[in-house]
């Protein structure tokens, strides 16, 4: 059986030796006194709920699955999911970081992210449907109106109802302009209520038995929508019609009409939604659904590097474990366990190698996320426009690279940790192969890797010729100045510094490709995204390398430090080095790809 150990010092590291964040929400109005203590605090409560009541959940959750009654439309989710839910919102956990005037905490959202990736950790498929709710406030608080928000955000903070986002039809999936549900205006009726008819897939969390209502963002065309992504409007559809005063009326006819059977994440009910004439109401502009919605699809992005991030973490906790555990063969370099018939596996060089490509994609994600979700929290409450300008820009880059290079990473680490434990990772009651499982889930949706790519190259590089890429690289630049003279730093400093000026000609090689033939953007931008993270997370491994060498320089002599730097060196050595080959698959262009009808015939 697994076990989980929230990385609370870890996360401690990051937020307050590398990022300074009590510092920075000084600057910030409305979260200026939120300080060291008070967020470990937070973490340490929110660790204790992920460890003792969403983890015991995970295997059960994952045996048993979701159960539809076909007559009621109404789901059964595992056995003491929803139990779980109600501690979680009794725990005040769903109003964590949303606003106070509607029942928050108003907490830095850099706090919800760290606990949501020990939920991840903890049990991926029963956070998914707290997830997803927070998805849906921050859509209607960014382009609800005021009523909506009256009716619909308190209940969404306090976690008394939940939200899901209904996008993907069976005919399209990342296409979203080719979606087919209707909306049609209601004949006397209040301004914005429309009559929604069609077919929705893979929802998730998309029924439950939870909570009462289920507030279901719904995308829809009108009447005389456009064609394709510009015709397209976002609507509340609720389970339950919600009245003036906020109590819930009759059932909206907006069903589940199946469950997915899927390869991982069994707690959580993807639901097939078929939609007969629900009522619903209009969120911002007619044809406009994509802008608002693209809020909540931005948040889920975050959130699925999250939940691999999460997922890497135990899957490494396990393999750590058992690689110290485990005996087989003897060391090439000698005999290691005198006392022992054979040596714990953690001493062969390619065991080493599978744990700390596991550990480093870990920490590297971690210092990511909260990167990340800091410049959310400055882009959302810095008073100096400037600041949040750049922070928004920052984190329009960085997210396809949140979501593709730490889902990636996490399939690479999860794998590895299963082949950590030989046979026994292929066997059930280990939890190893679970891991791999769901995690796999977290390179499809919210939008495939590739479409990541292309977001990432296409839209967030070559869309504004680089200026935003060029932001990140002064920051990357001013570290190498910073510590460019520094020996001890060289190992770090050089890599970076060295591939960040060859990611300026590389960009620029492929945009002129791109510019004579679109098809060499499509060639290249999965291997540039690849390259893109490493620099990421170079830039960030050799900020974390730097606080270990100041506090060992300084007299500390907590093995954590010297940790640390063994990480980043083991990165730097054996992960960073990828980019070489990237760059030259990438740089192959699109004849390989495009000149093969005979090929795949």
């Amino acid at each position: 059986m697994p076990t989980y150990t929230p990385p609370l010092r870890d996360m401690q590291f990051v937020l307050h030796e590398v990022f300074k964040v009590a510092e920075e929400f000084q600057a910030l109005p409305k979260h200026a006194e939120v300080d060291t203590d008070t967020i470990n605090a937070v973490l340490e409560e929110a660790g204790k709920f992920a460890a003792g009541v969403a983890f015991p959940l995970n295997i059960t959750g994952d045996e048993e699955g979701c159960t539809l009654d076909k007559t009621t439309h109404e789901v059964t989710t595992p056995k003491g999911f929803k139990e779980a839910y109600a501690q979680y919102v009794e725990g005040g956990w769903a109003a964590l970081s949303c606003e106070t005037e509607y029942g928050g905490q108003g907490l830095p959202f850099v706090l919800n992210q760290c606990l949501y990736e020990m939920l991840n950790s903890a049990n991926q498929a029963w956070t998914m449907y707290p997830g997803l709710s927070h998805g849906a406030y921050e859509a209607l608080h960014a382009h609800g109106t005021e009523e909506q928000k009256r009716l619909y955000l308190p209940k969404l903070t306090s976690g008394e109802w939940t939200g899901t986002m209904c996008l993907t039809e069976p005919h399209c999936g990342t296409d979203l302009g080719l979606l087919r549900t209707k909306a049609e205006p209601v004949a006397g009726a209040p301004e914005g209520t429309y009559k929604i008819t069609g077919n929705k897939i893979f929802i998730s969390a998309g029924e439950h038995d939870f909570t009462e209502n289920i507030v279901h963002l719904v995308l829809a065309r009108l009447p005389d929508a456009p064609k394709g992504s510009k015709g397209i409007s976002l609507f509340i559809v609720p389970k339950y019609h919600v009245n003036a005063d906020g109590s819930l009326g009759d059932r909206n006819p907006i069903f589940c009409a199946g469950l997915e059977h899927k390869m991982g994440i069994h707690g959580n009910a993807t639901a097939q939604i078929a939609i007969d004439g629900a009522i619903g109401t209009l969120v911002g502009q007619p044809h406009k659904g994509l802008q608002a919605m693209f809020v909540m699809m931005n948040a889920a992005r975050l959130g699925v590097g999250n939940q691999s991030l999460g997922l890497t973490e135990v899957a490494y906790q396990n393999a750590l474990a058992y690689a110290k555990d485990r005996t087989q063969m003897r060391s090439l370099s000698g005999t290691k366990a005198k006392d022992k018939d054979a040596d714990p596996i953690i001493v062969h060089p390619d065991v080493r190698k599978m744990l700390l490509t596991a550990k480093a994609y870990a920490e590297g994600a971690r210092a990511l996320q909260i990167y990340c979700t800091l410049l959310l929290d400055k882009a959302h409450g810095h008073p100096d426009e400037k600041v949040r300008k750049d922070s928004d820009e920052l984190v329009a880059l960085l997210t396809p690279i949140v979501k593709a290079f730490i889902t990636d990473n996490g399939h690479i680490a999860t794998n590895h940790c299963m082949q950590v434990f030989g046979g026994h990772g292929f066997i059930k009651e280990w939890g190893m192969e679970q891991y791999v499982r769901d995690n796999r889930i977290n390179m499809i949706y919210e939008g495939t890797n590739t479409i990541q790519s292309l977001d990432l190259l296409g839209r967030k590089v070559l869309g504004n010729n680089g200026a935003t890429l060029k932001k990140f690289g002064k920051l990357v630049g001013a570290l190498v100045a910073e510590e460019g003279v520094n020996e001890k730093m060289a190992e770090f400093i050089n890599p970076i510094a060295y591939l960040g000026d060859q990611m300026t000609k590389f960009t620029t090689e492929i945009g002129f490709k791109g510019f004579q033939n679109p098809d060499e953007v499509g060639a290249a931008a999965v291997d540039y995204l690849r390259v893109a993270g490493h620099l990421v997370f170079g830039y960030l491994f050799a900020r974390m390398a730097q606080v270990a060498l100041r506090e060992i320089a300084a007299g500390n002599t907590d093995p954590f430090y010297v940790g640390k730097l063994q990480t980043a060196r083991f990165y730097f050595a054996k992960l960073f080095p990828e980019t070489a080959t990237l760059m030259r698959t990438a740089r192959a262009g699109a004849k390989p790809l495009m000149d093969t009808d005979a090929a795949l015939a």
